[in-house]
Formats: structure tokens, C-alpha cells, sequence
């Protein structure tokens, strides 16, 4: 693991922890994720050969907010409520792109890129899912905030009368689950033989 990577790797942990409190926010973010880091790509590889070395941090910090920036104004437009829930970890993916541009990431082939950002798509939608399971005792409470979703009145499935571990819907919660689900999955790999 070299520094490139823990950077890379330690900026995700931001929305991994901070957005994952509820299913439809872990939902928002890794859909902004997409599209964002998506066109991100699109734009910078038509750009990359174009630009002198020295301007191209410039011009990828100025494309990347522009980016979230429409993307952010976009899902405000459509559902203020979800857009606030976003919060500060919708616009930690400006910083992401050029994070990722600036260590290569972008110049990567992309079915590693594609294994990448599906991994962490996962982890997201899997940590938002089970913080709302086990934090809430609720799924699926908060699609009102999407318009037309659900009617306004439903409060979504609601699995335990008394709520759930409130725990695990604050910061140090999602610490403690996303270490718990770190260790089955390393419990759960085969170990090398010597």
C-alpha cells in the first residue's frame, strides 16, 4: 500500500462513515459518486493530452467542482429534503476526483476502475442498509423525501416498535459496524498457505 493509495483510500472513509446513516442518503451518495466521477472521466481523458502537466491539477479542480456543484443544484431541484441529508459528503466528491486524477486512477483500465468503485458502492449501500436495520429498526423510512416515491404519510417498514441502537447511527457507530464487517470479511477469506 503505498501513500497515493492511503489518501485515495482515507478520503472515502468520509462519506463511507458520515453518509451511510440511512439507506436513501448511502443511496444519493453513491449515485452523485457515479455520475459525477463518471463525466469527471469522460471530460478529463478528452482533456488529459491537451493540457501542459502544469495546468492539469487547475483544470480538474475547476471541472470537478463545476461537476458536483450542477449535481448538487440538480438534486436540490429535485428534492431538497435528500439534498440536505447529503450535506458536506456530496461535495467531498469534487475532492475525490481530483484526488483520484492526480494519483492515476483515471488512467487505470477500466474494469479495475469499474472493481473499485463497485466495491465501494457496495460498502456504501451495505452500511447504510444495516445502519437503518440495526440504528433505526426501520427500512426504507425515508423514500417520502424522493417525489412521488412513496405517499406522504408512510413511514416506511418499520421492524421494531422501540426503534433500534441508536448507536449505530452516529459516527462512532459506523466506525464500529464498518471494523465488524472488516473482520467477517477477513474471517470469512481463505488463509494463504506457506
Amino acid at each position: 500500500m503505498n501513500d497515493s493509495s492511503t489518501l485515495r483510500n482515507s478520503l472515502m472513509l468520509a462519506p463511507l462513515i458520515g453518509a451511510t446513516h440511512s439507506l436513501v442518503t448511502a443511496l444519493g451518495v453513491c449515485l452523485m459518486f457515479l455520475v459525477v466521477s463518471g463525466l469527471f472521466s469522460l471530460v478529463m481523458g478528452a482533456l488529459r493530452t491537451r493540457l501542459v502537466p502544469a495546468t492539469r491539477l487547475l483544470a480538474s479542480v475547476l471541472l470537478a467542482a463545476t461537476l458536483t456543484s450542477c449535481a448538487e443544484l440538480m438534486a436540490q431541484a429535485w428534492s431538497l429534503q435528500w439534498q440536505q441529508q447529503l450535506g458536506i459528503y456530496a461535495a467531498l466528491i469534487a475532492l475525490q476526483c481530483v484526488v483520484l486524477e492526480h494519483t492515476g486512477f483515471y488512467q487505470q483500465n477500466w474494469q479495475r476502475r469499474l472493481r473499485l468503485n463497485g466495491a465501494f458502492i457496495a460498502l456504501m449501500i451495505t452500511l447504510g442498509l444495516l445502519r437503518e436495520l440495526i440504528g433505526n429498526g426501520t427500512l426504507g423510512s425515508h423514500p417520502v423525501w424522493l417525489p412521488g416515491a412513496m405517499p406522504i404519510d408512510w413511514q416506511g417498514w418499520v421492524l421494531t416498535a422501540d426503534g433500534g441502537l441508536r448507536l449505530v447511527t452516529l459516527t462512532p457507530g459506523g466506525f464500529i459496524l464498518l471494523g465488524l464487517l472488516i473482520a467477517a470479511w477477513q474471517a470469512g477469506r481463505p488463509t494463504p498457505t506457506q
